[in-house]
């Protein structure tokens, strides 16, 4: 298992400036960085592959898919978008040297219709996911792509595992697998670690949140039973603490951060990473490091 942070927690962008931030993971003791490519035109992918390279810091990548690329819109244009800029983001986290490219990648972040899903948007998202994950195949092999299940306020699509697994063995490609993430399964989940061993084999990727964003262990989530359910599933893959800091206010308003959830970022980061540390060797990743 690896542990990772997201570049998030400490920068509203990530150009050539934010490089210093790989070395600060490292430094920090995680093994990985999470990266979310918003501008795309000036994402230094290959300085980002040769900086992790020199550390021995593995990178990935994600995304909240913007409205203008949302692929279960009903505007056909909308959707072509969406598929175009997923092709474009897998280049880039090929080019970059990413393990998984996951999140919000199957539907528009924040896109509510304020019903239930339809056929048509099931439809529409299977078919299209498909064609992004076949292009990933052929343009970034080995690259796992992650299904993100969100909250009901962020989306109506994939809220459970159940959906995800559904969504999963619909799109049939096998570079595609279920990306969970504890902020999200402790809202919408009847069984917190039950919905780890559901997920089973098809668990890719895992975004470790504290309910409220804050450090980990200091909140509501059952850590010790997630990390042994994640140990029953043979889960040993990138766990990556996810969170945001306030004092960004393009972060802070898209992600509803509203109080400080540590006295800084630093502390967030490195507080979480040795609670976790100290949860997983408890549920049997015995002598985990982190590596």
């Amino acid at each position: 298992m690896k542990f990772g942070i997201h570049s998030l927690l400490f920068s509203e962008t990530f150009v050539e400036r934010d490089l210093p931030l790989l070395d600060k993971a490292k430094a920090m003791g995680f093994d990985a960085l999470e990266i979310i490519p918003f501008d795309m035109d000036n994402f230094p992918a290959k300085l980002v592959r040769q900086r992790a390279r020199d550390l021995g810091l593995s990178i990935t990548t994600g995304i909240g898919m913007p409205a203008h690329a949302n692929i279960i819109s009903p505007d056909s244009a909308v959707r072509a978008a969406g598929v175009e800029m997923s092709k474009r983001l897998i280049d880039l986290s090929a080019e970059c040297g990413s393990l998984a490219f996951g999140g919000v990648t199957y539907c528009g972040w924040g896109y509510l219709t304020g019903k239930m899903r339809t056929e048509d948007e099931w439809k529409w998202g299977v078919e299209n996911y498909r064609r992004v994950a076949e292009y990933a195949l052929k343009a970034a092999p080995g690259l796992l792509l992650g299904v993100e299940t969100l909250n009901r306020f962020e989306s109506h699509f994939i809220n459970t595992v159940a959906d995800g697994l559904a969504f999963i063995r619909d799109v049939a490609q096998p570079n595609v697998k279920l990306h969970l993430d504890t902020f999200h399964l402790i809202r919408e989940e009847d069984d917190f670690a039950g919905s780890v061993r559901a997920a089973g084999a098809q668990l890719g990727y895992v975004h470790a949140c504290e309910n409220q964003r804050g450090i980990p262990g200091r909140g509501l989530v059952p850590w010790l039973d997630f990390f042994r359910a994640l140990h029953e599933v043979k889960y040993d893959g990138v766990v990556t603490i996810e969170s945001f800091d306030p004092n960004m206010p393009n972060i802070a308003r898209l992600c509803c951060i509203w109080r400080k959830l540590a006295e800084s970022p630093d502390e967030l980061a490195t507080e979480g990473l040795r609670y976790l540390r100290e949860v997983a060797r408890a549920a049997g990743y015995g002598g985990n490091k982190g590596r």
